[in-house]
C-alpha cells in the first residue's frame, strides 16, 4: 500500500495498521439481516455433561415500519427449538415458559434476547455446545422469513457482555 506524502515507512505501516483496524468491524460483524430484520451477535453457552436442554440469545432490531414477529427458531444441537420466557412472578417466584404466538419486534423497536427474560430453548440436545465452537441455527419472522443464524458459544456460566467473541 501507498501512502503518498508520507516520507516514514514506519508512519507509512502505522497509517495502514490504522485503516485495516478502521476496516475490520465490518469483517467480523456477527450480524445477520433478513429485510428489516436485523440479529446481532447470537450467543449460547456452553453446558455441563448430561444437560437436556441450552439457551440462546441475540438482539433483534426492526429497521422497518411496520411490526414484525419472532415466531420460530432452530439449531443444529438440538431437535426442538422453542421461543421462551423467564419472568418473577408476584410471590417473587421465576418462572420459565414457552411464548405462545412468537415475540414481537416493534417497528423501528429493538428486543433483547437475554439471561433472565426472552430466550431461545434448545431441547432434546443432540450434542453439547462446547466453549469457542460455533453452531448453526435459523430464525423465522411472521414477515421477514427465514434468516439462517450462527451462535457463538461462550464459557459455562459466562457474563452477559459475551465480548470474548467479538468476531
Amino acid at each position: 500500500m501507498s501512502i503518498p506524502f508520507v516520507r516514514s515507512a514506519a508512519l507509512r505501516g502505522a497509517i495502514a495498521g490504522l485503516a485495516l483496524i478502521a476496516a475490520m468491524p465490518a469483517a467480523i460483524a456477527h450480524e445477520f439481516k433478513v429485510g428489516d430484520i436485523e440479529i446481532v451477535h447470537p450467543w449460547s453457552r456452553a453446558t455441563p455433561p448430561g444437560a437436556k436442554v441450552a439457551a440462546g440469545y441475540a438482539t433483534i432490531t426492526n429497521n422497518g415500519s411496520t411490526p414484525d414477529k419472532l415466531v420460530a427458531v432452530t439449531g443444529e444441537i438440538s431437535d426442538k427449538g422453542e421461543i421462551h420466557e423467564m419472568a418473577v412472578d408476584g410471590n417473587g417466584v421465576m418462572t420459565m415458559r414457552p411464548v405462545e404466538g412468537g415475540i414481537e419486534i416493534p417497528a423501528g423497536g429493538t428486543v433483547e434476547l437475554k439471561p433472565g427474560a426472552f430466550h431461545i430453548m434448545f431441547k432434546e440436545l443432540k450434542r453439547l455446545p462446547k466453549q469457542g465452537e460455533k453452531f448453526k441455527g435459523t430464525m423465522t419472522f411472521e414477515k421477514a422469513g427465514e434468516v439462517a443464524v450462527e451462535y457463538a458459544v461462550d464459557k459455562m456460566g459466562g457474563d452477559n457482555s459475551h465480548n470474548d467473541h467479538k468476531n
